[in-house]
């Protein structure tokens, strides 16, 4: 026989589950230092002008 569910508590846990997963995401996203946040844009602005100084043609406006 299956398990008799609670309807009202699956809905419950499964709407936890997704606010405890966005809060996961959240955090990864926003709970930065500000140096690592520095450190992140210092690294992508040196690899975006590493990879337009190797541009044949520069950009056209």
């Amino acid at each position: 026989m299956a398990e008799i569910v609670n309807l009202r508590r699956a809905r419950k846990d499964k709407a936890r589950r997704d606010r405890e997963s966005e809060a996961d995401a959240n955090r990864r996203r926003f709970g930065r230092t500000k140096a690592e946040k520095s450190a992140d844009k210092d690294t992508e602005t040196r690899a975006r002008q590493s990879l337009a100084g190797k541009r044949l043609e520069p950009e056209k406006p």
